[in-house]
Parts: structure tokens; sequence; C-alpha cells
């Protein structure tokens, strides 16, 4: 069993092998993969050792501490929180050789492609077809509010391979080469100006089965996996203490005494203290991750997530009164991340507004709390055992 010394030893023989200092920092980064030091607890070969995710802070404290350049996660982070996990469990060796390297060290950016305009809080009932013609698969469809499709090289995809069966049933899971013919991506402007969301349409593309994630009809238990740990990417990334939404109300309620009420006090004080509470709730996560898969509890912590982000940045607007009026910049751009802290007031309010939708509505997150985690009666589903096909539209 790979241990915290012997971690320390294989990273600080992968900065005497490549300083980072001299190194080029993409030869860096794949020979940090190749050294099993990308994630810890994945398997040899594949960027991990086979130890305990709870050693990969030990392998981050060392290379903190030389100044070795990181693969911006934040650039990446549907890869990295969505796409790798699922790929790890499901894919074939061939697949995890090809996808999980570049993918680790940011050469290739994934999307996401699973919501469409008829298919969001309930995705199971996606209406994208994949039609298969002897080794290949013919897609026809479009998908909607798409993070960083117009920056990314590969999508996880979900289509709808059986429509004869009930809508879980029929679903098979892809993925698809967003530089292939018949793939088109579109700007979604938002309610700040920019456009991170995109529409992307799929006509008559083609993905080899070789790119089949899973079985033919699995696809719905494949989505699952990708599902559960997106919210625990969202919900449950580490923060140092005033990390996140809270830290710039705090800096400015320190800064500016100017601007203080007993009211706004009180109110800071709670949300401060809920924020705390989420960031240990999400340190608690990630050590349960350790003994295995994540599970509902991922999505109490989105859930959090959104609802903190949405009640801080109002308040943040209100203590600075007039001055939270104000907007830097409305001009259309297509940003490659979202950046929640390195922009004004304005723009954190009205941002954060997506944070109840994007990654599972909060309506929807609060069924999957009621049913898995405090295991109370599901709501009544008419649909479950009707063909898709036969399902109103």
């Amino acid at each position: 069993m790979t241990d915290a010394t012997e971690l320390r030893a294989r990273t600080r023989e992968l900065l005497t092998a490549y300083p980072p200092a001299v190194t080029d920092r993409l030869d860096f980064l794949r020979a940090r993969f190749d050294a099993g030091l990308a994630w810890v607890h994945f398997p040899e070969g594949l960027g991990g050792l086979g130890a305990p995710r709870s050693l990969q802070a030990v392998v981050d404290a060392e290379l903190a501490a030389a100044d070795a350049p990181d693969n911006d996660p934040r650039r990446i982070g549907i890869g990295l929180g969505m796409a790798a996990p699922t790929i790890l469990r499901f894919g074939t060796e061939e697949q995890k050789r090809r996808f999980l390297r570049p993918l680790w060290t940011g050469e290739e950016v994934w999307c996401q492609l699973f919501s469409e305009p008829g298919a969001g809080s309930d995705l199971a009932a996606l209406g994208t077809r994949a039609v298969r013609d002897e080794g290949t698969w013919v897609v026809n469809g479009q998908k909607v509010w798409t993070s960083s499709a117009h920056a990314a090289r590969w999508a996880i995809l979900i289509a709808r391979t059986d429509p004869d069966v009930p809508k879980h049933q029929g679903i098979t899971y892809f993925l698809c080469d967003m530089t292939d013919p018949g793939v088109e991506v579109r700007p979604l402007r938002q309610i700040t100006g920019e456009a991170e969301f995109n529409e992307v349409f799929l006509t008559d593309v083609r993905i080899p089965d070789s790119r089949r994630l899973g079985e033919i009809g699995d696809g719905w238990r494949v989505a699952r996996t990708t599902l559960m740990n997106e919210r625990v990417s969202i919900g449950g990334m580490r923060l140092p203490r005033e990390g996140g939404m809270i830290g710039p109300v705090a800096k400015t309620w320190r800064d500016r005494p100017d601007l203080r009420t007993h009211d706004l006090h009180q109110r800071l004080l709670e949300l401060w203290v809920e924020a705390e509470v989420a960031r240990l709730t999400g340190e608690r996560l990630r050590q349960q991750l350790v003994a295995g898969q994540p599970g509902p509890e991922g999505s109490g912590m989105k859930l959090a997530f959104a609802r903190l982000n949405q009640e801080i940045s109002g308040l943040e607007v209100e203590l600075l009164g007039e001055e939270g009026l104000l907007y830097d910049d409305w001009t259309m751009r297509r940003p490659e991340l979202v950046d929640f802290t390195g922009r004004e007031a304005g723009y954190r309010y009205l941002r954060a507004k997506g944070n109840s939708i994007e990654g599972g509505t909060s309506e929807v997150l609060l069924n999957i709390i009621a049913e898995r985690v405090l295991g109370l009666p599901a709501e009544p589903r008419t649909d479950k055992d009707i063909p898709w096909k036969d399902l109103a539209r």
C-alpha cells in the first residue's frame, strides 16, 4: 500500500527530474500523470497508484511548495469532475488509455451533452436519437445549456437508441468528437452578457461504436454516475475559510465600515456561519468518497451551494447600495471558465441565478434528498412503464 512517505518521495523525484522553473508546463503535467501523481487513487498507468484518495493532498502540498504548475482545473472541470470518473468506471481499457491523460493535462477540454430543450429536469425524456448503421451510430438532435462547448474537443453524450421501451431503458452513452461533421455550436447569451453556455445541434453525426461507453440501453445508469459526480464537483469543491462567494462580502464589510448596519451585520453573520458549515460538510463528503462512489449526499451539497450563493450575492448588492448596481462590462464574451469572485458584485448577483438550474435544478435535488436520503415515499410517476414513443410531448 502506497503511504504518505512514499508519495512525498515520488513527488520529489518528479520535481528533481522535471524542475518546474525550467520545464515546459505541458511536459511537466504529462510527466506527473505518468508518475501516477495526477489522481493517486486511480489505477497505475491511468494517472494514479491505487492509493487512498485522501493522500492526494500530500502530493498537492509538495507540488504547491515547489510552485509547480497545475492543470487549471476550473477550465477543465467537466472533464475532471464528470467525464473522468465515468470513463474510469465504465470505459474499456482502450478508452481509458486514450482519453484520461489528455483530459487531465488539459490538452483536450470536455463538455456535457445531456440537457435538451424538452428534457431538462426530466432528463430521461430526452429525444436526441442515435441509430446504428453497422459499426457507427448516426446521431440527430439538439442539446442545450452546454458549458464550454465552444472550447471543447470531446463531449459526453446521451442519446435515445430504443424508443420502444420506457424512457430510462432506451438510452445509450457515447463519447462525441466535437470536431466531427454535423456538430454545430451556437452561443446562448446570458443575463450576465456572456455566453459560457451553448446550444449544440447534431445533424447526422457519426460516432463509432468504439466510442460507446457502457452497454447499449444502459446509458441511464452510466449517466447517473456522471450526475452524482457533477453535483459533488459543483457543491463539494475544496475551499479555504471565506472561500467562494462569502469572501468578497466579508472583505467589503471589513474595508467599508460606512456601509454597515445592524440588520446587515446579523444577516452577514448568519450567512458566514452557513457558508462555513457548508465548507466543512464538503470536507466530510470528500472523506466519505474515499470509501466508495459518491451518493445522494452530493445533491444536498449542490442544493446548499445554490441557495447560499444567491443569498450571499443578494446581500452583497444590498450592502453596496448604489454601487452594487454598477456593471463593468456587458460585452458579449465566450469565456472558458466561470470566475465568481473575479468580477464585481453585480456579476455575482446575476450569475448566481443560474446556480439553482445548472447541475440539476434545486427542485429535482429536493426530490432526490427526500427519496434517497430521508426515505420518503416517491412522487407518483405515471410514465415509468410507458414506451418513450407513446409519451405525451
